[in-house]
Parts: structure tokens; C-alpha cells; sequence
């Protein structure tokens, strides 16, 4: 479609300049074209108006990937993907109408051509696996993560633009229909994307690992391939370690990196947010010798890697919010005063029980102290040694439990309300079970008093489990 200028109008949206001219579409700020009487609609927030380019030379992945971005755009919610406005009619005017959002796209990072801090780069890596973590419970996989599409904006926060090579798994997948080649960005593309399987949100992982490896290094890890042999390499082979290229980068940073751009789906972290809390808590992330290594991995490993993947057969994936839940982050808050053997007891057999039926779940035992609260015999202490005491306390108390298939931290929050900080903290790690101890008041006095439990419970983002206070060997006893 030829470019529009400005003042012209469509279907009510009046055209106001071009703010990116590409190779697959045309984006154009566009606002409330005046009624009849003279009169102008305002909008609420400012818009943007995305046409295809649909010429002579351009290919069938345009105007399909221009489909699936139609499809998708309008069931995507929250703060993550621009609002939906409006969509044109595809035989007719192709046009889609979205929020316009003010901010810097990842490659600026990329462009200023110096390091990143290891903090910035956890910063903006959190970021976006937020963002894609988002899209994935609402059962989407972006499958196109690239600097282009992430856009940060002046709060911090991420949002992935550009659904057109997306994959709902409610939704037919007309790229997979359509096409029988590997589809995607080569810089950024999954191993199993260059296979055709499509579907599995732990190829957006890998993606979030090829941006992370390039703010690290400058570099991108796997080259630029210009063809599908030079793509299927990363079937088998490890890039270069950062800290080869760069030796001042943290071994918790190379660790994360390498975990995401790990040629098996599988061998990755198991879903964004499990990267996100990572990047949130960088001084719990387990070093692994993978996080150490300087040298590149050798041809005999390399070498089984690509017997393994001639052979290899990509199952289809669950759908993308059930293979999340799969492995949760479970979060525990455990009490620090005023509590029972048996509360301490219930809930350490409530994560037991959660765990135990979710392999690869991660668990974040977490006790809330009020702010400057110290008992008779912390009250010399520092408040660091203060919060030392609290972390050796949760370590103790988890020391039961069989963790060794699952990522464990723990944390020690300050807030002059118990509730609130269990609710933020969930919040902002993407926790999906809460597990905490029922008010051990009567139901008389809960109809009074609203208690930690019952504020958990009514204002969390996720499930919350309270478990009643239950000491078997108290009742031996009594016998």
C-alpha cells in the first residue's frame, strides 16, 4: 500500500505523520478524525495505526503474519502489549489501531555501543521476561523476541510489540498452515523453531537469552546465519561463554545466559518467570560450572549433540499457561513469632505436598518482621545481623524438606504491614500458590477483624493456600 500522508482519513482515524516506514508494515500516529459538525472525538491515549505493505514483491508471510497479528491483538490484556483500538477490514483496508507508546526499544541499548552493568542488564532482562511471561498465560507465544519488538518505557517496565509471527493456542496457526520452513528472526530464532514446531514458550526463553547475551557481550551468539544450515546449528552447538568475550561478567550473569540459550527446550529455565526472579534475586541463583566456564564446549559433546538432534523428533507442546503451571513458584510465608509447633509443622507438610506433585517448581520461603521489630534478645544486634538471624531461621525450618529438585530461596521482608508485603511480593516475583498458616482466631472475631490471612487471600494475584494447624504426634501424646 503506497504511503499515506498526513490529514488523510480512514474509517474515522485521521493519518498525522509516519513514524516507521519497514519492510513488512507502515506505522502511522493517527487521532479522531473531526465528526460533521466540526467537532473532535480525543482520544484517551495517544494512537498509532499499523498498515501492511502488501506490494508486487513482498511475500505471503506479510499479509498472513499481518492475519495472525488481527487474530491476536484484540485478546491480549495487561500493561505488557499496547491496547487494542480497532482493526480494518481485511478485504477491504488492512489496518490495525493500537495504543502509541512513548519509550526506547531495546536496540537503543544495543546502539550506544558501550557495556552494560551486570544490575542494568538483570534490570532490562527481568523486564522483558515479565513481559513475556504475561503473554504466556494468555496462552501466547511471541516466537519474533528481538531488540526491535521490545520497547522499554520510562518506568522500567517492558512491552513486546509485534505479534505477527505470534502462536495462540486457541487460534488456528496460519504460519504452520501456510508455510513449511522455519519462521522467525535467524539472530533470535529457537532450535526448535528452525525444526517447525511453534507453540513452546520456552523458545521465547531462549530468544530473552540471545538479547541478554548481546547487552552483555555486543555480540550475538550465534552470528548472523543467512541460511537454514547455518540456523539448525544451534541444534547443537554452545556459543562462545561471555565471560571468554568479556571476563569482568559475573559468573551469575554467564549462568543465566547459558541456561536460556540451551539447544534442549528442556534444559532451559522452565518458564519467563523463573528467569525474571532470577534476574530479581541475583545472589540466589546457584552457580553451576556452566556459570564458570571460559572455554567453548568440545567437538565430542558437540559431536553427540548432533547425532542426538539428526534423529530428533519435537513433540507438539501443552498449551503455554498449562506448562507454566506445571512448574510454579510457590511462595511460603512462614511466621517468626507468635506461632505453633504445629503451624511451622502444617506448612512445611503443605509445601512438602505442593512440591512433591511439581517437579521443577521453585519455592521462595518468605517472613515478613516489622519495621525496627527486634525481641529482648536481637535488640544489641545490627539490623543486618538482624536479618541474618531471620534467614538462618527460615533456612532451618526448610531443612526437612526434599529440595533438591527444586530452586529454593529465601527472604526476609520489612513492613509495618504483614499482608500487604506478602501481597506485593507476590505480585512482583509472578508467584502462583501462596501458602500461609489460617488465623488461628475464631470465626466469630475474623468477622471483626480482618486477619493476615484473610487480606492474603482477598487481595493476591494467585492462588492461596491456608493450611489449619495440625500436630499428629501431639494427639499421640494425649493417647
Amino acid at each position: 500500500m503506497k504511503l499515506l500522508h498526513p490529514g488523510e482519513v480512514i474509517d474515522g482515524f485521521e493519518i498525522e505523520e509516519c513514524v516507521h516506514a519497514g519492510g513488512m508494515a507502515h506505522i502511522y500516529k493517527v487521532g479522531y478524525a473531526p465528526a460533521a459538525d466540526g467537532t473532535r472525538r480525543e482520544p484517551e491515549f495517544s494512537m498509532a495505526m499499523k498498515i501492511p505493505r502488501m506490494t508486487a514483491g513482498d511475500g505471503a508471510e506479510n499479509i498472513i503474519s499481518f492475519e495472525i497479528e488481527h487474530q491476536i491483538m484484540p485478546t491480549l490484556t495487561g500493561p505488557y502489549v499496547p491496547r487494542f483500538v480497532a482493526a480494518g477490514d481485511l478485504s477491504r483496508i488492512p489496518y490495525l489501531v493500537m495504543e502509541y507508546v512513548q519509550g526506547q526499544t531495546l536496540q537503543h541499548w544495543l546502539d550506544r555501543g558501550e557495556p552494560l552493568a551486570p544490575d542494568e542488564i538483570a534490570r532490562l532482562g527481568a523486564a522483558m521476561a515479565k513481559a513475556a511471561h504475561s503473554l504466556h498465560r494468555q496462552n501466547v507465544c511471541h516466537l519474533d523476541l528481538k531488540p526491535a519488538n521490545v520497547l522499554i518505557r520510562p518506568n522500567g517496565e517492558a512491552l513486546l510489540l509485534d505479534f505477527g509471527l505470534s502462536c495462540h493456542a486457541h487460534y488456528p496457526d496460519l504460519l504452520a498452515e501456510e508455510l513449511r520452513k522455519a519462521v522467525g528472526s535467524p539472530i533470535w530464532i529457537a532450535p526448535e523453531q528452525v525444526v517447525g514446531v511453534r507453540g513452546d514458550p520456552r523458545s521465547d526463553v531462549f530468544a530473552l537469552g540471545v538479547m541478554l547475551y548481546q547487552l552483555t557481550t555486543g555480540e550475538a551468539p550465534f552470528g548472523e546465519p543467512a541460511s537454514a544450515g547455518g540456523m539448525r546449528q544451534r541444534l547443537w552447538m554452545d556459543p562462545v561463554p561471555p565471560r571468554k568475550r568479556r571476563p569482568d561478567v559475573p559468573e551469575w550473569l554467564q549462568e543465566v545466559i547459558l541456561r536460556c540459550l540451551a539447544p534442549v527446550a528442556a534444559e532451559r529455565y522452565p518458564s519467563a518467570a523463573h528467569l525474571a526472579f532470577d534476574l530479581t534475586h541475583t545472589q540466589d541463583i546457584r552457580i553451576t560450572e556452566r556459570g564458570r566456564r571460559t572455554q567453548g564446549t568440545g567437538f565430542a559433546v558437540h559431536f553427540k549433540r548432533w547425532l542426538r538432534a539428526a534423529g530428533m523428533q519435537y513433540q507438539p507442546s501443552p498449551l503455554p499457561s498449562q506448562q507454566i503451571e506445571q512448574v510454579p513458584i510457590v511462595m511460603v510465608a512462614v511466621p517468626y513469632k507468635d506461632v505453633s509447633d504445629a503451624t511451622l509443622y502444617s506448612l512445611r507438610e503443605a509445601v512438602s505436598r505442593s512440591l512433591g506433585i511439581r517437579p521443577g517448581a521453585r519455592l521462595t520461603c518468605v517472613t515478613v518482621i516489622g519495621t525496627g521489630d527486634t525481641n529482648a534478645t536481637e535488640s544489641h544486634k545490627s539490623e543486618t545481623s538482624v536479618h541474618r538471624w531471620h534467614l538462618a531461621r527460615l533456612q532451618q525450618w526448610a531443612q526437612p524438606l526434599d529440595l533438591s529438585d527444586h530452586q529454593t530461596s529465601f527472604h526476609v521482608l520489612e513492613s509495618g504491614d504483614v499482608a500487604d508485603a506478602l501481597v506485593k511480593y507476590a505480585e512482583g516475583n509472578q508467584v502462583s500458590m501462596i501458602i500461609l498458616g489460617a488465623a488461628t482466631h475464631g470465626l466469630q472475631m475474623q468477622r471483626f477483624v480482618a486477619t493476615v490471612p484473610i487480606k492474603v487471600a482477598m487481595e493476591a494475584p494467585c492462588t492461596v493456600i491456608l493450611v489449619k494447624p495440625n500436630l499428629p504426634f501431639e494427639q499421640l501424646a494425649a493417647a
